[in-house]
């Protein structure tokens, strides 16, 4: 009895074979079988996640750093991080050679990139102090700004963000934006890889927030979770590609809960307000401050008995 049961099992996971196989013939668009082999989406996230612990020595590691060991452990984490990420980014010159790179050899050209963009990381840390004194001084409920970078999912995202940018920069293919999409699902923050941010970034909350790839941010600009920094309309496809299509937000702006902002001809004046699921599709001066009006709350009893209803606008 045990081994028709297995021979059944056989059967079926053999005739399921064929029918996938047959499917990848059918449906070839979700296929990538003898191509060039693409960068690691589990490889990259390890990478980002050891380049976190760079930046932030002792935050994103299980045991205490210690000073008299911190030069010893950097280098190794160097070493590492410059070797697998050189193996990854020669895949990813592979499989889309940027024209200004020759294309006979990439290995070279995808070892001097790692070295460059590694040389980045003092001026990183730089500018991700400036959005941690941000994040502490923006939100009284901080303890401290040890608990904004251990515990703050921000942090997390805007630092994957910086790190793929300068990928970006480099016109290094797929790796950036698999950078921001591992940050992506760890943090809710949609922070494309493309998108110019200045320093003193911080979003509180963080959860539902999307940058678009052309949006411009400037210096102390505070948004809040589920604000859209977005396109008017993507129907002309692949033809927008390189268009400046998302909203340039100057510094000193605060932009509050659910409002989202369109367009790549908007700009929101500096020392700005954007008030609560505000929707703006145009251009606001300076010193402006933005509200939704006439929005109504409706309050209905509960109990049959007690037919008062309420209508008022806030």
């Amino acid at each position: 009895m045990t081994c028709l049961i297995i021979q059944e099992v056989e059967h079926k996971l053999n005739t399921l074979t064929d029918q996938l196989t047959a499917s990848y013939a059918n449906a070839g668009g979700i296929n990538h079988i003898d191509g060039k082999n693409l960068p690691s989406k589990q490889a990259i996230g390890a990478i980002t996640l050891d380049l976190l612990r760079l930046l932030f020595p002792g935050f994103f590691d299980e045991r205490l750093s210690h000073s008299s060991a911190i030069r010893t452990e950097t280098a190794a984490l160097l070493a590492s991080i410059n070797s697998d990420l050189a193996g990854e980014m020669h895949k990813s010159l592979e499989y889309h050679p940027p024209a200004e790179y020759p294309k006979k050899d990439l290995r070279p050209v995808a070892e001097s990139l790692t070295l460059e963009f590694l040389a980045s990381l003092p001026r990183l840390r730089e500018l991700l102090q400036t959005d941690v004194e941000a994040a502490f001084n923006g939100d009284p409920a901080a303890l401290s700004r040890e608990e904004v970078i251990v515990a703050y999912p921000f942090v997390e995202g805007v630092a994957a963000q910086r790190l793929a940018h300068e990928l970006y920069l480099k016109n290094i293919p797929l790796i950036p934006r698999i950078m921001t999409e591992w940050a992506h699902a760890r943090t809710g923050m949609d922070l494309h890889p493309g998108a110019q941010i200045g320093s003193h970034f911080f979003v509180d909350h963080c959860t539902g927030t999307v940058v678009g790839e052309t949006t411009v941010i400037g210096n102390h600009v505070k948004m809040y979770q589920g604000v859209g920094l977005v396109a008017k309309s993507l129907a002309a496809g692949q033809q927008l590609r390189g268009q400046k299509r998302h909203p340039t937000i100057e510094d000193h702006v605060t932009i509050y809960a659910g409002a989202t902002i369109m367009g790549g001809d908007t700009v929101v004046g500096e020392g700005s307000t954007i008030g609560a699921n505000v929707f703006l599709t145009s251009s606001v001066p300076p010193q402006s401050i933005v509200v939704q009006e006439e929005a109504k709350v409706r309050i209905v009893s509960k109990r049959k008995r007690d037919k008062n209803v309420i209508d008022y606008a806030i």
